[in-house]
């Protein structure tokens, strides 16, 4: 066996490992788009934690190869604020 088989099947192993199977993949993939799409503020939470937890979301997704239109973020980050954030225009 040559070491850059046996390198291989060890990255394999680790990818794996880490990453999960594609039918692991897909079921994250598949989960975070429904969190994504139910995103809402929840009542007394600061704009930061918003922010961090919407982050936390599109960055889960993009590392799973989901891509976003920066309006699209724009217009999702404007509807899921609470009324406490009146809209202003400018």
């Amino acid at each position: 066996m040559s070491q850059c088989n046996f390198a291989k099947e060890m990255w394999d192993i680790l990818e794996v490992t880490h990453e999960g199977t594609n039918d692991v993949k897909r079921a994250r993939k598949h989960a975070l788009i429904q969190e994504y799409e139910l995103f809402r503020m929840q009542k007394g939470e600061t704009i930061f934690y918003v922010h961090k937890r919407f982050s936390h979301i599109l960055n889960h997704l993009m590392s799973l190869g989901k891509s976003f239109d920066k309006e699209e973020l724009n217009i999702k980050i404007l509807k899921f604020l609470d009324r406490s954030w009146p809209p202003k225009v400018m």
